[in-house]
């Protein structure tokens, strides 16, 4: 088990090999982490697909406008959506795109990340400065590691549920 040295920045995300924790890093970027929290409260990234899984690249997911399982979604329409709060200023910081960080997803307006994020499968560092840092994997790597494919994938995975440990 990881060391959750914070719970109430800490985010427990269930896939279907098994749990990721992730430490959500608020001192570097305070509104995404809060974000990420705040829909993981509501319950609205539970059933989202992963619509953009890049070998050697990347996992992105989070669309809980058009990204969720239970309400009848189009995969051909995940990735294009955020949520109903929004968007997001950049939080750009020193933090290189390690591998098992997460980023902020965005359309080409560095203010416009909202919901969605993705998760490194390798050292990015043509990302740094450009993408809002502001977590990491520190538990659970290997399940990450394990997400279908594709953009999108024929079969997508799904966070089955993303909860803050505090709440857990």
């Amino acid at each position: 088990m990881a060391e959750i040295k914070d719970p109430e920045n800490t985010i427990l995300m269930e896939l279907k090999g098994g749990t990721v924790t992730i430490e959500l890093l608020a001192d570097v970027a305070p509104q995404h982490a809060a974000r990420m929290k705040e829909l993981a409260r509501s319950g609205q990234y539970d059933g989202v697909v992963f619509h953009r899984v890049i070998d050697g690249f990347m996992a992105q997911t989070g669309d809980v406008k058009n990204g969720n399982t239970t309400t009848g979604f189009d995969i051909r329409m995940a990735g294009t959506g955020g949520s109903d709060l929004p968007n997001l200023p950049a939080e750009f910081s020193k933090l290189p795109h390690d591998r098992g960080t997460l980023g902020a997803a965005r359309s080409q307006n560095p203010n416009s990340a909202n919901s969605q994020f993705f998760i490194n499968f390798k050292d990015n560092h043509f990302l740094n400065g450009q993408y809002t840092v502001y977590g990491r994997v520190i538990e659970g790597m290997e399940h990450v590691d394990a997400i279908t494919r594709g953009e999108p994938p024929a079969e997508p995975d799904v966070m089955i549920s993303v909860k803050v440990a505090a709440d857990a």
